[in-house]
């Protein structure tokens, strides 16, 4: 019988399953954020027209598309992890990256190519969506089945930490070359330069993730054992037989993705409009406020591991339920840096009961072989439609003359994660894999009669 790997080899291995997992976030969001950021300074050069709103609106179209293509990218790469496994899929998903980021940086402007260039950018936001569809649920899966099985919330929580350094690493390269070019460099040349970078940044997590070795839990599964028809799995079919677990994943994606899109994309929007706060103390405040915000998130990862995931995720949900609207309402009249960043801090730590374990209770919900289509499709499909409607939904309102309805727009859609969350068992506890089983089972029947374990979710074997 072959040795156990010595357990400084075992830690190497999951440090870096930790970095290869999480990094992809990074460029993802990176490359997400930057396309949204930049928009300002290449919108003219694909879209012919003296009018830079309708220029803006052709571009926001194009950004658009990419929301839509999300559970495409879900469902194709979701089924890509479980079904060739959770490396393959996560190195795919960093390709995609790269190819996509470099075609925005090398494409054509109108005047060069005619519309040529717009196609160009419209090939590679598509490839964005696919990808970003596909990477969540890659990476939530891989990080929490390669975590030890008393630290997924730990591990799963750097999938958020990754997210949010993505957003302020684009956010930290525009101010760094907003102080360093003109706005004529910066409209003629100067935003290709986040997209070349974004390439390189993929390229490098693409060697990351080819040196990552396979789950335990993935491997166990392809080897057949238990004796499942390998061609079902990854498959719509199977997903449909765990229904109930995916509607779970819908509903309590609902509040958590909401509030995270309000409190980080908008916040900085509402500051200056609403607050009538200066572009760059808003922008501080984001960006001060994003930074601590990474850093709670391992904390909470840790607290759910030893807790549980329910408390954690009732917290969040009680406190959007019931704060948003006064949180909201005293951000709307903030009117210095210090009272901004506490209210938006006080509003991002009750996020962070969400998003700090989200990734490890969506994977913990399924059984191996449906479980990155599990988590992919569901999740994507809930932030598209109202992740990525977030913003719309808060203009739309304040455009009307009701922008307070938007506050109980968010705080409704908590409520809704709310009763989930009450209903739901809590998946601290649950085996995934059938080693975790058997050493349940064995732990069980040695304890003569001890207390039950939490209920576990469903795991077939």
């Amino acid at each position: 019988m072959p040795a156990s790997p010595p357990p400084g080899d075992e830690r190497k291995k999951r440090r870096l399953a930790l970095v290869g997992g999480s990094l992809g976030n990074l460029v993802e969001w990176y490359d997400w954020f930057v396309y949204a950021s930049f928009a300002i300074y290449f919108a003219d050069s694909f879209f012919p027209g003296d009018n830079p709103t309708t220029q803006l609106m052709n571009t926001a179209g194009i950004f658009a598309v990419g929301f839509l293509m999300r559970p495409v990218g879900g469902w194709i790469l979701g089924r890509a992890a479980d079904r060739h496994g959770r490396k393959s899929a996560l190195t795919l998903t960093v390709t995609m990256m790269s190819v996509a980021a470099l075609l925005i940086a090398v494409a054509p402007t109108y005047g060069q190519a005619g519309y040529f260039g717009a196609l160009v950018l419209l090939l590679a936001r598509l490839l964005q969506g696919l990808s970003i569809g596909g990477e969540y649920a890659a990476s939530a899966t891989y990080l929490t089945e390669a975590s030890a099985r008393n630290r997924r919330g730990l591990g799963s929580s750097f999938q958020y930490v990754s997210m949010t350094c993505g957003q302020l690493l684009g956010l930290g390269i525009l101010i760094t070359l907003q102080h360093t070019l003109t706005t004529a460099q910066l409209e003629s040349w100067g935003w290709r330069i986040p997209f070349a970078l974004g390439a390189l940044f993929a390229v490098v997590v693409f060697w990351l993730r080819r040196r990552l070795q396979e789950t335990d839990a993935f491997k166990e599964e392809a080897s057949g054992e238990d004796g499942d028809d390998d061609s079902a799995r990854g498959t719509l079919k199977v997903l449909w037989q765990h229904r109930r677990q995916a509607g779970l994943v819908m509903a309590l994606t609902l509040g958590g993705t909401v509030a995270y899109y309000t409190y980080t994309t908008y916040l900085t929007k509402y500051l200056v409009g609403s607050a009538g706060m200066e572009k760059t103390t808003a922008t501080l405040v984001s960006f001060t406020a994003l930074t601590l915000f990474a850093v709670l998130q391992p904390f909470a990862g840790m607290l759910s591991d030893r807790i549980g995931r329910r408390p954690l995720l009732i917290t969040f949900a009680v406190g959007c339920t019931v704060g948003t609207y006064p949180i909201m309402t005293a951000l709307g009249s903030a009117s210095s840096y210090w009272s901004a960043l506490g209210l938006s801090l006080l509003a991002l730590v009750i996020i962070t009961g969400y998003t700090s374990i989200n990734a490890a209770v969506k994977a913990e919900l399924f059984p191996t072989r449906v479980r990155a289509l599990g988590v992919a499709l569901p999740y994507a499909i809930a932030n598209a439609l109202f992740g990525g409607t977030a913003e719309y939904v808060a203009l739309w309102f304040k455009s009307s003359g009701h922008e307070t309805m938007f506050f109980w727009y968010v705080s409704g859609c908590a409520l809704v994660s709310l009763v989930t969350y009450v209903l739901m068992p809590d998946t601290r506890d649950a085996a995934l894999s059938r080693a975790e089983a058997q050493a349940d089972a064995e732990a069980k029947a040695g304890s003569d009669g001890g207390p039950d374990r939490p209920a576990a979710a469903p795991v077939s074997f």
